[in-house]
């Protein structure tokens, strides 16, 4: 086998690996994200009967990413959660490699 039939046989393995693990991964965590934030964001808002709405999502690009090494990918979603008169916003970060989500700050408006 030639040089060049092994880099493209190569190239394809790596670029059919990355491709298929995007969509599926933000399939496979956003119900995590979901409800993290709709848990997060009913005790913040101090209201039980909170619901939560997927926003957005898009995956990110690893964070640190060198010659022998690269970081995770990452999946972000935008949930809104309301209830009892308020509403709020998350940025819920879920690791590849992991299976934890972690939601970031938020900032609450009253409804009126």
């Amino acid at each position: 086998m030639s040089v060049q039939k092994i880099v493209m046989s190569v190239l394809a393995c790596l670029t059919t690996a990355s491709c298929a693990t995007g969509p599926q991964y933000l399939d496979k965590m956003q119900p995590q994200a979901v409800d993290l934030a709709q848990r997060r964001g009913a005790f913040e808002m101090n209201c039980p009967a909170a619901t939560a709405q997927m926003l957005s999502r898009q995956e990110l690009q690893p964070l640190v990413e060198t010659f022998r090494y690269s970081g995770p990918m990452r999946a972000e979603y935008t949930v809104g959660v309301s209830g009892c008169g308020k509403r709020t916003t998350y940025i819920v970060i879920c690791p590849e490699n992991g299976n934890n989500c972690y939601a970031g700050g938020s900032r609450t408006e009253i409804q009126q």
